[in-house]
């Protein structure tokens, strides 16, 4: 478990058992659906950050939003936050753009 957290973080290389899946998950495409990040301030394993990290997987309309008082089980944490955010991406406008 702590491995697993040191290589999220970037601070130890991966199993070499899973270095082909790894491979296969780089070279996915980037999402290109709307979509809403979410970091809870109260994480104490990943720091809440403004998103930039990750923005390269999206190609499409993002958001990234900070949820108070949460920490990383955002749909038992802050289940109004995380379901406010799935419907703000569902409720697309019908203009085609699928733009929230």
């Amino acid at each position: 478990m702590i491995h697993s957290y040191r290589h999220r973080l970037g601070l130890a290389e991966g199993a070499d058992a899973y270095a082909d899946v790894e491979a296969q998950l780089a070279a996915l495409p980037p999402i290109s659906v709307p979509t809403i990040t979410l970091d809870g301030t109260a994480d104490g394993n990943f720091p809440a950050s403004d998103g930039s990290h990750d923005a390269h997987l999206f190609a499409g309309w993002r958001e990234h939003r900070k949820v108070p008082h949460a920490g990383h089980h955002l749909p038992a944490e802050a289940p109004r936050a995380f379901a406010d955010a799935i419907l703000a991406v569902a409720e697309t406008p019908g203009d085609g753009a699928g733009t929230p």
